[in-house]
């Protein structure tokens, strides 16, 4: 009897083999296709910042025949476009403000895990909130207040509102993992004469390092990015963001697209670098996050 359901089942995988060669074979296309849909962007922006004007006016979607770095010479050798100027600006804001969202993140974060106190639950429903409340319904009353006070249109003016919309998942996110560390490694550390703010940062803070690593990441994105909040509090062109520079490149009449994927893809690299450099880290986080979740 266990012979003859043996032979039906492998009569039955043999009939379903050529039924699932042929799904994988359509998955496999599906996801070429989406690959190739994302990769085809980067591929047209670097082929069009190649192009001189004419040949990009031409013939828009062709390849670059006649490859020219006359555009990446001309948007970095100009200074009336300050792209160094605002890159560096970028990356100052962006290193600053991650730094911390981070380090306050992680502080707070491990608080809310740790310490039980009253109002222990309701600061944690408090930062949660910042979370569902959309930033740019803040727009108006942040320009209102900065203006007021005269914080806006200085090299430190971005950093207040990165880190404060930055912090709620931050918080979240640390709050989270550190639940999921075992509390006998601090009682251990007690025990071995260890203080509270040394048990945080010499041995908590280095487990966390996956799940701190991928909120650096996600708000280097997010700050590097960020384009309203830098338009309405920064006037001063020597201020400018890598995004308010961008848009010097467009006129009302007309435009200089090469110019323009020139200084997209100049301004693209130290992010997508990064992106690189540290995407075996992001992963890790993520999959720490899932599993110990």
């Amino acid at each position: 009897m266990a012979e003859v359901k043996t032979a039906g089942k492998k009569k039955n995988k043999e009939k379903l083999g050529p039924a699932r060669a042929l799904l994988a074979v359509l998955l496999n296309a599906i996801l070429i296709l989406f690959s190739l849909s994302c990769i085809f962007p980067l591929f047209w922006m670097i082929n069009s910042a190649l192009k001189k004007k004419r040949d990009f006016n031409s013939d828009i979607i062709g390849i670059v025949k006649s490859p020219t770095l006359e555009n990446f010479k001309n948007i970095l050798g100009n200074a009336n476009y300050h792209l160094g100027q605002s890159v560096w600006n970028s990356a100052r804001t962006t290193i600053l403000s991650v730094f911390f969202i981070v380090l306050f993140g992680f502080i707070v974060g491990y608080i809310l895990a740790r310490i039980k106190f009253k109002l222990n639950r309701a600061i944690f429903a408090i930062f949660l909130m910042g979370m569902l409340i959309p930033q740019h319904s803040l727009l108006v009353p942040i320009y209102v207040v900065f203006k007021k006070f005269g914080l806006s249109n200085h090299w430190f003016t971005l950093l207040i509102p990165y880190i404060a919309f930055g912090l709620p998942i931050a918080i979240f996110l640390v709050e989270g993992f550190v639940r999921t560390i075992p509390t006998e490694l601090e009682q251990a550390a007690a025990i071995d004469g260890c203080g509270f703010s040394k048990t945080m940062f010499s041995i908590i803070m280095p487990i966390c390092r996956p799940i701190m690593v991928t909120i650096a990441i996600i708000q280097s994105f997010g700050c590097w990015n960020e384009f309203s909040f830098a338009l309405i509090l920064i006037k001063d062109q020597a201020l400018q963001t890598v995004p308010l520079a961008l848009t010097q490149f467009t006129g009302q009449f007309n435009s200089d697209y090469p110019k323009i994927m020139s200084a997209m893809l100049v301004t693209m690299a130290p992010i997508v670098i990064l992106y690189f450099v540290f995407s075996k880290e992001i992963i890790k986080g993520m999959v720490a996050g899932a599993v110990k979740g």
